[in-house]
């Protein structure tokens, strides 16, 4: 009878218009040739009704994927949520002409992905099936085996034995203490054949293909635009991706030319950002810093400010807080100052006292004169105060090679310093220490230079400077926008968070 297959799960194919659906048969209406699926799956996804019909004339194919005993809980309209179809195996019954169904001894492949069939408690009994659907010994047999084996995995029970086995005999659940429930889960989980394992593995690939990924995104999104909620775009449209220092808002369009001078720049650096910084003749440069004092950037001001961004710099060329930290007190970096009785000495006086403020050894050559400028005896004064060691003998220097040297020796108008005795014996110093160089403030011509520089360090807008100046970097010495605009140049600052940049050559 029709009533039979109640409460049995059944895969029905409807042909490529429909697709194939999955679901427990919930009514079988002979007079009108219609059958009720509950809680139905449509080509492998759950669909949004609890229940949908299908007439015999839209019916391509019926599987028969389970058959629920008398005493099974799991009947047509309990409460409890369907798991997901088992894998469309089985027997086979197609629509015949005069209405009743056929037995189909070929299997046919389904378009739903199959899944590891769970295992399930019965009590012993026999299937009764109508002689109109019964399926042959022979067919019925190799179908409980395919249950039981899904392609390559094992049905972890011992449903069948291996001396008799029979398609309307099950075994019988085994029930008693707590102790015979643990040997019952280990015979169900351990007591099949070795015989019986199969040599096939379960094809993961295959199975996958036959998920239509498409299809699934393609009625997520209808249903998602049709309810109002948010859409999840189809796999084909693939998010930006952004990285980490970059901007996920649109901004107007970059300009990397903001910064532009009265003159045609005999150089042109540009910033790790891409921006371009052109470089300015020394009469510019000389008339921006008196511009600037004008309006209040005094020379204290700039001497101290180029002595942070200098020491700023120089504490990174020493290591950082890989050299610098209280567990490193044994190797305490050494800078040797080399400075000249000008204002770019007094420059490098003001780095190294802050150097000596952060626990680095700082040994200042200075050369002994009868009258020195104001800016540089004020910056002794505050020198002294820290552990910094002066010397104005090139004997004193260290005769091992030091960390770092920090050149500001040279001076942009009074060349004739070049032919002192003592400017001769400290570049000869200088040249056989082999410890790396870094200058402030270099001068453009390269005959001035006396020490050739790994670093060199310019100050606002740097100057056309040459190969012996080694890497250029630029540091912000708090000169304002309109102090630029005063003296013809079209300033935006390119220092973004940092007041101390590299320049590379154009």
């Amino acid at each position: 009878m029709a009533t039979d297959w109640l409460g049995s799960i059944v895969s029905i194919n409807c042909g490529e218009s429909l697709g194939v659906y999955q679901g427990r048969v919930s009514a079988v209406d002979q007079v009108s040739q219609t059958i009720s699926l509950t809680r139905p799956f449509h080509n492998g996804v759950k669909c949004l009704v609890p229940e949908v019909t299908f007439r015999a004339g839209d019916i391509t194919e019926l599987k028969i994927l389970e058959i629920p005993g008398p005493g099974d809980s799991r009947q047509c309209g309990d409460s409890q949520q369907m798991d997901t179809a088992l894998p469309a195996v089985g027997c086979q019954v197609g629509p015949s002409q005069n209405g009743t169904s056929k037995v189909l001894r070929k299997p046919m492949a389904s378009s739903a992905p199959q899944n590891i069939p769970r295992r399930t408690d019965v009590k012993s009994q026999d299937i009764v099936i109508s002689p109109q659907q019964q399926c042959s010994k022979s067919y019925m047999d190799r179908h409980m085996e395919t249950l039981s084996q899904s392609k390559g995995f094992r049905r972890r029970h011992n449903s069948w034995s291996s001396s008799s086995r029979h398609p309307n005999q099950v075994t019988p659940k085994k029930s008693g203490l707590k102790n015979g429930q643990m040997k019952s889960k280990d015979d169900e989980c351990f007591g099949d054949d070795i015989d019986e394992i199969p040599d096939t593995d379960f094809d993961f690939e295959g199975n996958l293909a036959l998920f239509d990924k498409a299809a699934v995104f393609e009625e997520i999104e209808t249903y998602e635009r049709r309810s109002g909620t948010r859409s999840r775009g189809t796999p084909n449209e693939k998010p930006a991706r952004y990285r980490h220092d970059e901007n996920i808002l649109e901004s107007e369009p970059i300009v990397y030319r903001r910064i532009v001078v009265p003159q045609n720049p005999n150089k042109e650096f540009c910033t790790d950002s891409g921006l371009v910084v052109p470089s300015v003749s020394y009469e510019l440069h000389k008339k921006l810093l008196a511009v600037a004092e004008k309006h209040g950037l005094s020379l204290e001001r700039r001497l101290e400010m180029t002595g942070v961004c200098a020491s700023q710099m120089a504490l990174s060329l020493l290591g950082g807080p890989n050299r610098l930290n209280p567990k490193n007190v044994h190797q305490r970096p050494t800078v040797a100052l080399l400075c000249g009785p000008h204002v770019k000495g007094a420059q490098g006086i003001s780095c190294g006292r802050h150097l000596s403020n952060h626990d680095v050894h700082v040994i200042l050559f200075l050369p002994n004169f009868v009258k020195m400028l104001e800016s540089i005896t004020n910056e002794l004064n505050l020198f002294s105060k820290t552990q910094g060691q002066q010397v104005s003998s090139v004997k004193d220097l260290p005769d091992t090679p030091v960390d770092l040297v920090i050149n500001c020796l040279d001076c942009h108008e009074n060349a004739f310093l070049r032919d002192q005795p003592w400017y001769k014996a400290v570049v000869d110093w200088a040249n056989q220490n082999r410890a790396p160089v870094l200058s402030i403030d270099p001068p453009i011509s390269e005959m001035e230079l006396g020490i050739d520089a790994k670093w060199s360090l310019a100050l606002g807008l740097p100057l056309p400077l040459g190969e012996r100046a080694g890497r250029v970097y630029l540091c912000d010495i708090g000169i304002p926008q309109k102090v630029f605009q005063e003296v013809g140049i079209n300033y935006h600052s390119p220092f973004g968070c940092k007041f101390v940049i590299p320049l590379h050559s154009t």
